[in-house]
């Protein structure tokens, strides 16, 4: 049985943004894939395939003006999804005002915010430690994951894991 992939959708309109995300975030393949869409609808699609595929949706990296639907909105209903609420959630806009942000971490248990435009190295760091943070809260087998996120944290967890059986 090959082991679940864990993706990061990025939901974002503009596809030079989402070129250069994807770009950003190559280091962490093959183990994890980035998937993108340029609308909340594409995004549920996405989503869609993704658990028909079997791997999981480890990341959402959301834009906040999106056609049809605010990213905010998008990060909400995700939240609000009992199948998709433990998936780690990212507003990365340069367009979203305060009220936006508060409805963001009260409404949709955002985990981080990120400015346009953002350092290279900043956003990898940032995917690295909730992707981090979303194996150890969610995957048994932590082995897997050891390449692309930190192996550190992921050796601790699983010898803890170990000790306890």
């Amino acid at each position: 049985m090959t082991t679940p992939r864990l993706v990061v959708l990025c939901v974002e309109d503009e596809p030079d943004v989402r070129d250069a995300i994807v770009r950003d975030l190559a280091p962490f393949e093959p183990t994890v894939v980035t998937e993108t869409a340029e609308s909340a609808d594409d995004a549920r699609e996405a989503i869609d395939e993704i658990k028909a595929s079997g791997d999981r949706l480890g990341l959402v990296l959301a834009d906040h003006l999106l056609p049809g639907t605010y990213g905010v909105d998008f990060l909400v209903e995700l939240h609000d999804d009992p199948v998709n609420s433990r998936t780690k959630k990212v507003l990365l806009t340069g367009e979203a005002g305060l009220d936006v942000t508060i409805k963001a971490i009260n409404r949709a248990d955002l985990d981080r915010y990120i400015a346009k435009p953002w350092q290279p190295d900043d956003l990898r760091g940032i995917v690295k430690h909730l992707l981090t943070d979303f194996v150890v809260e969610h995957v048994d087998d932590v082995l897997p994951y050891l390449t692309a996120l930190d192996s550190g944290r992921l050796l601790e967890v699983h010898g803890t894991r170990a000790a306890d059986r």
